[in-house]
């Protein structure tokens, strides 16, 4: 793009430097949430929570589905 076509975008600058900053946002969000070790620490805690006696059988299982799909969405271990 020439000189002209860049002078005539900036005012659009900001607008596109926060778009390109949001997309890197959601990336890594999406990252740390399919981390197959993030998904496995979380499932070691509701089984402690579950044994601890802090939730019933139908919350575990619910939870643990929820889990276990997220492992598998990315291709992790299922």
């Amino acid at each position: 793009m020439g000189l002209l076509g860049e002078l005539l975008l900036l005012p659009l600058a900001p607008v596109r430097g926060t778009s390109w900053v949001l997309r890197q946002v959601v990336a890594e969000a999406e990252r740390q949430y399919y981390d197959p070790a993030a998904v496995q620490r979380e499932l070691a805690e509701l089984v402690e929570r579950f044994e601890a006696g802090e939730m019933d059988e139908a919350e575990f299982d619910r939870r643990e589905d929820e889990l276990l799909e997220r492992l598998a969405a990315k291709g992790g271990p299922r």
